[in-house]
């Protein structure tokens, strides 16, 4: 659970792999030995890893209240969700 205070997240991924020399391959419609081509669009891979970060985080954020409030719908859960709020409140 969350104090409500910022959720910070470290994450780290490896380097994106490039080889100079493309590796041997095969034309898979044709079967025959091809070369790979040797193509690299993107030199900054952190633009789309914050974004694979920021989903996953949600996933398990959305994860985490199921398992607290548990329900088989949304109208559920947020039922579930203000009553935990009206007892802490009757609570503090």
């Amino acid at each position: 659970m969350s104090n409500s205070q910022p959720i910070v997240v470290r994450a780290a991924k490896k380097p994106i792999s490039t080889l100079a020399k493309p590796l041997d391959s095969v034309d898979l419609d044709t079967k025959e030995p091809h070369v790979a081509s040797y193509e690299r669009s993107d030199v900054c891979a952190a633009p789309a890893g914050s974004a694979v970060v920021e989903n996953v985080v949600a996933f398990e954020i959305a994860r985490a209240v199921v398992d607290k409030f548990g329900g088989d719908s949304i109208q559920e859960i947020q039922a579930r969700w203000k009553m935990f709020h009206r007892l802490a409140s009757e609570h503090s």
